[in-house]
């Protein structure tokens, strides 16, 4: 043991944004249960390039007795995280080079800038964004950035007949089922798009039906696992698309 500087990270300030592991070179600080931890002090080489990457000032370099920096360790450490990386991409079902699904494409729509009525009195679509699908979407669309984010059930479309100007105009959205679809990964996504997109607001809305009203639970539960400090905003609609 020495005295000398080594990373330090408050876990109460941490937003769990992952920007701190790409600076670091010598990987030794790694995402744990949504929050950045120094996983060994002796990859940790005092230096402090993390430092400045973290939007919301978590981490300092402190002097206290620590393990010293052991190099040698450090590269059989990062050798280590290479291998496990082309264990899982080789692993990691292949696509066909520069092909990209039109169902999970990117897009922006640009429906801010559409009137809610052409001159024939067609209502246009609201949509700003392509995919919706939660299972879809991307967590670094751009889309997502800074964005209100709505959390919608799929079928609340349906029974709302003015969901486009009353919710869906200048919203970001997520579209899910919590009683149909495979819903194990979505607390994870959300988490996903919370942590990287940094929204400004979440708003869920979902059917009176009791089993629609765990896209809520889904939230909920994507937050707590985030650290985000989002308050949800709820939305219940009755089976005639009328907000209760």
């Amino acid at each position: 043991m020495a005295l000398r500087n080594i990373v330090k990270i408050d876990e109460e300030k941490c937003n769990g944004c992952g920007r701190c592991i790409n600076a670091c070179a010598e990987g030794a600080i790694q995402m744990i249960d949504g929050k950045a931890k120094l996983v060994s002090e002796i990859y940790c080489d005092g230096l402090g390039a993390c430092l400045d990457c973290c939007p919301v000032d978590a981490i300092s370099i402190e002097q206290r007795e620590a393990a010293e920096f052991d190099a040698e360790a450090t590269q059989q450490y990062l050798e280590e995280l290479a291998r496990n990386k082309r264990a899982y991409e080789k692993q990691s079902p292949k696509k066909a080079e520069g092909f990209v699904c039109p169902g999970s494409r990117m897009m922006n729509l640009d429906a801010g800038q559409k009137e809610d009525a052409d001159k024939s009195g067609v209502v246009s679509s609201q949509l700003g964004q392509w995919p919706v699908q939660l299972t879809l979407v991307s967590p670094m669309a751009p889309y997502f950035t800074g964005a209100d984010l709505m959390l919608v059930a799929d079928c609340v479309p349906f029974a709302m007949g003015d969901f486009h100007t009353k919710l869906l105009k200048g919203n970001a959205i997520a579209v899910a089922c919590p009683k149909l679809d495979d819903t194990g990964a979505y607390v994870q996504k959300i988490a996903d798009i919370l942590t990287t997109a940094q929204p400004k607001s979440l708003t869920v809305v979902h059917m009176e039906v009791p089993c629609c009203s765990g896209l809520r639970v889904l939230a909920e539960k994507a937050i707590a696992q985030s650290g985000s400090n989002l308050t949800i905003k709820d939305i219940t609609l009755s089976l005639r698309g009328e907000v209760m």
